[in-house]
């Protein structure tokens, strides 16, 4: 295989120009669009009112990150319960049994550490009730929130959620949920506009951003997907990086700055934000493709022959890992 011929390189650089141009048409709709899954670990326990365990109980476990994403176990006879399989980021933990108002509890979830132990406790609803007699469940209405999400009715639940916030106006940590609903709907100003003042509300309770990571982490990613899809990939890349000073072991922030950077044909900081990425998560595919797609284009073969392997390797059933393959066999053969 002669990597000096001038024709070979010159046909595989192409290659890797077109694959480059497309991902930056579709840049963001990619932005995300993992499932959010790894190896994140949470466990905790759910009590009532006496501080008794509730055995029984439905916990949900969230990704703020995709909406879309959840997991789902109950607790054991002695309240106990855990989560396993979750991405790095913010997951809304939802607690709920019948006869009981529901519990919610947004976590910060990392990978590469032990995430601290959560206590939920719910409350009898025959034990609150409003002056007319009916019970009331805030908790409840954020569950359903979430299941719309889950089942992708954005307009739903931004409708339910933006009454919630009007009932309860010291929650505003429902705004980043509202701001992805409107990204997710196309609407990238009314995100950014909720997404800043979820961040000004950080900054009024907490005063910094690093006091409140996991919130100040998701609202910046959805401001630079949301300067993504307006087409502002400079915007997009600053708020990315800023995300990722708060969250430097979020292997999803390096990975989209890394995209950012790619579409803008800044190679080799995109080569370092992908490796990042592959350090952060070693099992993910998708920086590994990149990475081989990076080295490709800028010519040098045997390390993107290295990532094309590894990333057909760990994701061989995908409609990439055949364009990987064809590039593979391209270089192999000359």
């Amino acid at each position: 295989m002669d990597m000096k011929h001038p024709a070979l390189r010159k046909s595989l650089i192409a290659v890797g120009a077109g694959i480059a141009a497309a991902l930056g048409l579709f840049l963001a709709s990619g932005l995300g669009a993992q499932d959010n899954l790894g190896h994140g670990r949470v466990s905790g326990q759910v009590v009532d009112a006496k501080k008794q365990p509730l055995a029984g109980v439905q916990i949900v476990a969230q990704s703020l990150t995709t909406l879309t994403t959840q997991l789902n176990t109950q607790t054991d006879k002695k309240g106990y319960f855990v989560v396993g399989g979750m991405g790095t980021g913010t997951w809304r933990f939802t607690a709920s049994k019948s006869g009981y108002r529901a519990a919610v509890l947004d976590v910060d979830v990392r990978q590469l550490r032990s995430n601290p132990p959560v206590l939920l406790a719910l409350e009898e609803i025959g034990a609150a009730v409003l002056e007319d007699g009916t019970a009331k469940d805030p908790g409840a209405a954020l569950a359903r929130a979430n299941q719309l999400l889950v089942e992708e009715k954005y307009e739903e639940a931004r409708t339910l959620l933006e009454r919630y916030l009007s009932d309860h106006p010291d929650a505003y940590q429902v705004r980043l949920q509202i701001g992805m609903c409107w990204l997710k709907q196309g609407a990238a100003d009314k995100a950014e506009t909720e997404l800043r003042l979820l961040l000004d509300n950080v900054l009024q309770k907490s005063g910094s951003y690093d006091k409140d990571p996991a919130l100040s982490e998701a609202a910046l990613a959805g401001l630079g997907e949301a300067a993504v899809v307006r087409g502002d990939l400079e915007t997009g890349m600053k708020h990315f990086s800023q995300a990722l000073e708060i969250s430097p072991t979020n292997e999803l922030l390096a990975y989209n700055v890394g995209e950012i950077l790619f579409s803008n044909q800044k190679i080799d900081e995109a080569i370092q934000y992908y490796l990042l990425a592959v350090r952060l998560k070693k099992d993910w595919p998708k920086p590994y493709h990149k990475l081989g797609l990076a080295y490709l284009n800028k010519g040098d073969f045997p390390k993107a022959l290295e990532y094309l392997r590894l990333f057909v390797g760990l994701d061989p059933q995908s409609p990439a890992a055949n364009e990987a393959r064809k590039i593979i066999d391209a270089i192999e053969k000359k």
